[in-house]
């Protein structure tokens, strides 16, 4: 059943090319974490070509995006679980800050999220999470 809305992580905005509609949600929506980690990487780039190659990824998720969610006070409810989850996992949240974040903003939303890193997510409670790319052999 394909979903009718859902929250793409960061690895899902990078790679999107790699995806065809069949594997998103009707209506992909990004998070303002996202957007701030994608944010980050202009201004870390080791090179002018890498710098403007990461200012056009940000650009153009603010352009295929929209509005993302917002961080606000029911996921940040939402992160307390998030994080204690990941730490029963044996995980440490902080190693993943913008993971768990992206992820107490779509737990709070009620929403799937969708990526590529499945396992960095495993043991959330109450999170729904669709792994990227789908197992084309699955029925």
């Amino acid at each position: 059943m394909k979903h009718r809305q859902g929250v793409l992580d960061t690895s899902a905005v990078l790679r999107l090319g790699e995806l065809t509609p069949d594997d998103l949600p009707v209506e992909a929506v990004i998070t303002a974490v996202t957007l701030a980690e994608l944010s980050v990487g202009p201004l870390v780039a080791a090179s002018d070509d890498e710098r403007a190659a990461r200012l056009a990824q940000v650009q153009r998720a603010e352009a295929d995006f929209g509005d993302p969610l917002v961080f606000g006070a029911e996921a940040a409810r939402a992160f307390a679980q998030v994080a204690a989850d990941l730490r029963q996992a044996g995980r440490k949240p902080q190693a993943r800050a913008f993971d768990a974040l992206i992820a107490a903003t779509a737990k709070a939303a009620k929403l799937p999220l969708y990526t590529f890193n499945a396992h960095d997510f495993a043991g959330v409670s109450g999170l729904e999470v669709v792994s990227l790319p789908p197992d084309k052999n699955t029925t």
